[in-house]
């Protein structure tokens, strides 16, 4: 195994069967990246969900994938598919960046890939943003049936996004800088 993983548990604990898992599973990313690269996983268990969290950080950009499934062994299986589909169909996105491209191996630059279909805006929206407390926006988020919102924040005067999270909560997503 060349990647480098750092594999954390929350109120999971990361037996050695399942270390052993994710790192067989995730291992097959191998293939695709320099062996210096470092892989993130969380895995967690919050009631029936066992959820699995990667993130690979390349130069400037960030694979990311997680999967919930009611069987950890499940969800590890399904999230390097979800990786392995990201990177085959953003590899023309990462050449252009050149950067990034040298945290993969060659082969796996050199080989083509079908896209599975080019990332393309059909619409633009423009709308008249207005300064509002993210509550209210929440409330306006509500009333469109939207399930984000975009805003300008009355107490930072920055553009913000609210967002409908599980259970009945908000998130809000702010600049930073």
């Amino acid at each position: 195994m060349l990647m480098k993983f750092v594999i954390v548990g929350k109120n999971i604990e990361v037996t050695p069967g399942l270390r052993s898992a994710v790192e067989d599973k995730i291992g097959k990313l191998e293939r695709y990246f320099t062996p210096e690269t470092e892989i993130h996983v969380t895995l967690s268990v919050e009631k029936e969900r066992q959820k699995i969290e990667v993130t690979i950080p390349v130069k400037g950009n960030i694979i990311r994938s997680e999967q919930v499934s009611n069987d950890m062994y499940v969800s590890i299986d399904l999230v390097e598919e979800i990786i392995e589909r990201q990177l085959k169909k953003y590899k023309n996105k990462l050449i252009d960046q050149q950067q990034a491209a040298s945290f993969f191996k060659k082969e796996f630059m050199e080989k083509e890939y079908m896209e599975d279909e080019e990332v393309k805006i059909i619409r633009t929206k423009k709308f008249d943003i207005k300064p509002m407390y993210p509550e209210d926006a929440c409330v306006q988020m509500e009333l469109l049936g939207h399930s984000f919102f975009v805003f300008c924040n009355a107490e930072t005067d920055q553009v913000n996004v609210v967002y409908k999270r599980k259970g009945n909560t908000y998130g809000l997503i702010e600049p930073e800088y």
